[in-house]
């Protein structure tokens, strides 16, 4: 049994607006698996323990290499070569050994999912591929529980809320896994260290929020961060009814080996297409605000979020080139574009609007 809340621990808790005793026990008497105790999972898990979070499941079967130390703060380089989630279970109870920690040394799978996630009222995902995320969203949906995603690429973050009540899950976001090796992870695009720092710190925010009640969860929205730039916005997601009525985990999950991914244009190339007077469409799939601020000419807005409520008219004739800000999100994009347009003729845009912005100036 876990003692009782000790008021000098969280007394700058107790300060706040909206809090007070009987909303710091709400924390004492939460459960929260955190799947994945590397870049994402560390922060979470360090300021979930700090903030009394009764009960923290850690699953992880990795070991700490030197390679985690840049951006995984919890290991020391004596730990080099330790299971994960046996280290920072140790190092977490020293920090508040008023809670209860549980180490699960394991890797996710079809296998220990289900049971693992059942114990626990919500889940952090703080792993970094597609197959792992693909497989928290579904287990989670089987069970009904809420889940934090988060997601860390070069200088950039994501956070979520997913399968919340009648909001949206992870699968309305990306209804179909990407091609392998089409999004590379942080082992091959890399990370700047503070990045999944300070995405990891939000989904333990998003935790809080969504055990106490106070704030408003990112349920329905995806928070983009850039870091690099200091800036951010939000995507409003929305609920695919269809994507809940999963009524039993894949056997395997995999990332889809695309037979034909798809195909990409740099700036030159489509100068020269311009130049040379050449048939195609541009499709700008970024948000309202961006695309007023600044597009290419003729282009048609169509928002990656809100393709589900009605695409404009495309020709299968001739090429559509879509783009984004950063030659990312246009990917996702054409993955959904082709589903609802199977015959089109769809390219990416390499960089984006940054690119072309860069490109075009120096021209």
């Amino acid at each position: 049994m876990l003692p009782a809340p000790h008021s000098d621990r969280y007394s700058r808790h107790l300060q706040l607006p909206q809090f007070n005793a009987s909303v710091q026990a709400q924390l004492t008497a939460a459960r929260v698996l955190v799947i994945g105790a590397g870049g994402l999972g560390v922060p979470a898990l360090q300021y979930l323990a700090g903030a009394g979070i009764g009960t923290l499941g850690i699953l992880d079967g990795d070991h700490v290499s030197l390679s985690n130390l840049h951006r995984q703060v919890l290991y020391t380089t004596a730990d080099v070569g330790q299971l994960k989630a046996i280290v920072a279970a140790q190092k977490l109870r020293a920090l508040n050994p008023e809670i209860e920690v549980i180490a699960f040394p394991e890797m996710l799978s079809t296998e220990n999912a289900l049971e693992r996630i059942a114990a626990y009222d919500i889940v952090v995902d703080g792993t970094d591929n597609f197959a792992a995320r693909y497989l928290i969203n579904d287990a989670c949906v089987l069970l009904g529980k809420p889940f934090v995603y988060g997601a860390a690429h070069q200088y950039e973050g994501h956070v979520s809320v997913f399968n919340l009540g009648n909001g949206p899950t992870y699968r309305c976001l990306y209804p179909v896994p990407p091609a392998a090796g089409q999004i590379p992870d942080c082992n091959t695009g890399g990370v700047l260290g503070m990045v999944p720092g300070m995405i990891g710190i939000q989904q333990a925010l998003e935790v809080v929020k969504l055990i106490t009640g106070i704030g408003q969860s990112l349920s329905g929205a995806l928070q983009v961060y850039d870091l690099l730039d200091a800036t951010q916005y939000r995507i409003a997601l929305k609920a695919v009814p269809h994507h809940k009525t999963i009524t039993a985990l894949q056997e395997q999950y995999e990332l889809q080996v695309c037979d034909s991914p798809a195909a990409d244009i740099s700036v030159t190339q489509l100068l020269d297409w311009m130049h040379s007077g050449k048939a195609f469409q541009l499709l700008d799939v970024r948000n309202p605000e961006a695309f007023k601020m600044a597009h290419l000419s003729n282009a048609v807005n169509a928002p990656l979020a809100s393709m589900d409520e009605g695409l404009p008219e495309f020709s299968a004739d001739v090429p559509t080139v879509v783009y984004c800000q950063r030659g990312r999100t246009s990917l996702k994009a054409i993955e959904q574009l082709q589903q609802y347009h199977p015959a089109g003729i769809f390219v990416s845009l390499t960089g984006g609007m940054n690119a072309w912005n860069a490109q075009t100036t120096r021209l």
